[in-house]
């Protein structure tokens, strides 16, 4: 019975949602190829679950990746009149919020796309 309310609920969020979620036109990308095959939960109720805890941002990126040994979904969400943006997780298997919502100033995303940059090539170069 739990699960039932629980499926209607977040059908019944993406419904409400879709309409916004098309109109942002951003697509999942895949830290490693064939992750969103692994998830559960999809990206659509993923996002619409996240979307949920900041109903007034527009959402400007989404990833699915492992992280600390889980797969989640990452996306990030712009607020107006807000500077930097919002992360928000949610595990790809059930659709449950990761930790809270995690603000990341101008400065700390550009630290942290350098730092992704750098375990990118090194993970190339390990590649034979």
């Amino acid at each position: 019975m739990i699960r039932i309310k629980t499926a209607l609920i977040a059908a019944l969020a993406l419904a409400v949602a879709a309409p916004g979620l098309s109109a942002q036109g951003v697509t999942v990308k895949e830290e490693k190829a064939g992750l969103l095959k692994k998830a559960t939960i999809t990206s659509e109720a993923a996002i619409a679950t996240a979307q949920a805890k900041l109903p007034n941002a527009k959402l400007k990126a989404a990833e699915i990746e492992q992280e600390n040994g889980k797969l989640i979904y990452s996306f990030d969400f712009e607020t107006a009149g807000k500077t930097g943006i919002d992360e928000v997780n949610i595990n790809a298997l059930t659709g449950k919020q990761v930790g809270k919502v995690e603000h990341e100033s101008p400065a700390s995303e550009k630290k942290e796309a350098k730092d992704d940059s750098i375990k990118a090539a090194k993970a190339k170069a390990k590649k034979p």
